[in-house]
């Protein structure tokens, strides 16, 4: 049968996701006379490996024949590590173009991708927008999914996306036989990524104004911010309370979330519709975090991009952790670097952490005694070092509140949660309306910018340059405290700072 057709090498185009980007492959398939064998070469490991028992039975499954020739698959280029069960489609689809059951006009200028199920139905697969974004780079035409991936294939523009069931569907799709309707161009999400579950508002927090305040001011100019104070104060409500007060994510961040969330396989059948608010315990290890591991997938600094990375007790993660951020809170991206890979991944979030006063967690508490010595003190502090103090914007402290106030009925309409958020939508359109850059913020600014674009009255000028002295503030502490008085002068619709947003942000400087 297939005498005539044992020289012919068959083409089909796939790619796999590649860090934060995705890498175009050529899936090359040969048939030759010899023992009837099934091989794939190309830097392929164990999963891809594997296709081979799950093609075969796939193909076997869905009514085709599978040729009794030597039938060689090459994945090209030959020299990049192939990961994943992306490429089981394409060389499915290989096996049927040197076996002439598919011709090789019938996938000319497309791109397929999917995991196949043993009875031929296509599974999911991560890092869907990698891939079409590699084919729309590569100017192919049409783009083959998995239907489960849709939805978020479809967050990319200017190519056909078609959701493919079964491998049956698509041969007699590609056959002309029976179409595969191409799906609505604004499908509406499966379901909605809300990665803050407890909807906290402020008005359920009693008392602890100052850190509302500090709350409101840190959203509104995505500042990093430090809550102190004893244990049950409502250090981890404060963090939620911020979580619910951020804006929805624009067209381009839920692309960027979505895909990040892909990548590290949390997330192959939606899209992510609200911002991350991510909270790992101090017990993950530095790979958890930062990223790394098989493949350099992104860690929880990458995914909470565009969104909140709250650390709850924040002297308890090991050093090596809390030095790695100092990076990416700096330069807003990670890279990480393994033998074989090197990705870099965004990580553009606002850190919200929170720690004790001393280990026992009751230094100034007037309702407990403290039980710490001046040395397991200062050995807690320590834990923090001088530069990454230097990368928070803004400290404030909190007391425990008095027992009588926690059993005050709540209102009924809370309000002052809803004001704060209009007065922080408020304070970034004039942000936006200054930067002209959707995702830059006061916070952005680099020191260069600062002394360009921001404006100090005079005695503003002369109370931070006093202030510094006294202070002692590092160069990067001095620029910081600019940065959050433009966010205070934001807030108030002020065109320039003035003494009292310099003196409100300088009050938001002290650590103890």
């Amino acid at each position: 049968m297939y005498a005539n057709t044992l020289a012919m090498i068959s083409k089909i185009y796939s790619a796999i996701p590649y860090g934060f980007n995705g890498r175009l492959i050529e899936v090359e398939g040969g048939m030759n006379h010899g023992l009837p064998a099934f091989n794939i070469v190309g830097m392929a490991n164990k999963t891809i490996s594997e296709a081979r028992e799950r093609v075969r039975s796939a193909l076997i499954s869905s009514g085709f024949s599978f040729p009794g020739y030597k039938v060689t698959i090459n994945l090209a280029p030959a020299d990049l590590q192939k990961d994943g069960s992306h490429l089981d489609l394409p060389i499915a689809l290989s096996v049927l173009t040197v076996s002439k059951q598919l011709l090789a006009a019938d996938t000319k200028d497309k791109l397929f991708v999917g995991e196949l199920s043993l009875d031929g139905r296509l599974k999911p697969v991560k890092g869907i927008i990698n891939i079409v974004e590699a084919a729309r780079t590569a100017d192919l035409k049409e783009v083959y999914v998995p239907a489960a991936n849709l939805p978020q294939a479809q967050l990319i523009h200017g190519v056909k996306i078609f959701g493919v069931d079964t491998l049956k569907s698509l041969f007699l799709h590609l056959k002309g036989q029976k179409s595969i309707d191409l799906p609505a161009k604004n499908p509406k999400p499966l379901e909605t990524a809300n990665t803050c579950e407890n909807a906290v508002l402020l008005d359920h927090i009693r008392g602890q104004e100052l850190a509302k305040r500090a709350v409101e001011i840190a959203v509104a100019g995505h500042h990093n911010l430090l809550i102190s104070g004893p244990p049950g104060a409502g250090k981890t409500l404060l963090a939620r309370a911020a979580a619910n007060l951020l804006p929805g994510l624009t067209e381009e961040e839920k692309i960027a979330v979505t895909k990040i969330y892909s990548l590290a396989n949390l997330k192959t059948d939606n899209i992510v519709t609200s911002r991350p608010f991510r909270n790992p315990h101090h017990t993950a290890s530095p790979t958890s975090i930062i990223g790394g591991g098989n493949g350099a997938s992104p860690g929880e600094i990458s995914l909470a991009h565009s969104g909140i990375l709250f650390l709850d007790e924040l002297p308890e993660f090991p050093r090596a952790v809390l030095e790695a951020l100092r990076q990416p809170l700096e330069d807003k991206t990670i890279t990480i670097s393994r033998a074989n890979q090197k990705a870099t991944y965004p990580a553009d979030f606002m850190l919200i952490a929170t720690m004790n006063p001393c280990p026992c967690g009751y230094l100034g508490d007037p309702t407990h005694k403290c039980t710490c010595t001046e040395y397991q003190i200062q050995n807690y502090r320590k834990k923090l070092s001088g530069p990454l103090f230097d990368r928070i914007d803004i400290f404030v402290n909190v007391d425990k509140v008095d027992n009588a106030e926690l059993f005050q009925n709540l209102p009924e309409n809370p309000c002052k949660h809803s004001v704060v958020k209009n007065t922080i939508t408020g304070g970034l359109f004039r942000q936006y309306l200054r930067y002209k850059k959707p995702g830059f913020f006061n916070s952005s600014l680099s020191s260069y910018q600062v002394t360009k674009l921001i404006n100090l009255t005079p005695k503003a000028k002369k109370l931070l340059e006093s202030a510094s002295g006294k202070l002692q503030l590092s160069a990067r502490a001095y620029f910081k405290i600019i940065k959050v008085a433009r966010t205070i002068a934001d807030l108030e619709q002020a065109e320039e700072i003035d003494e009292a947003h310099i003196a409100e942000a300088l009050s938001f400087r002290s650590k103890n």
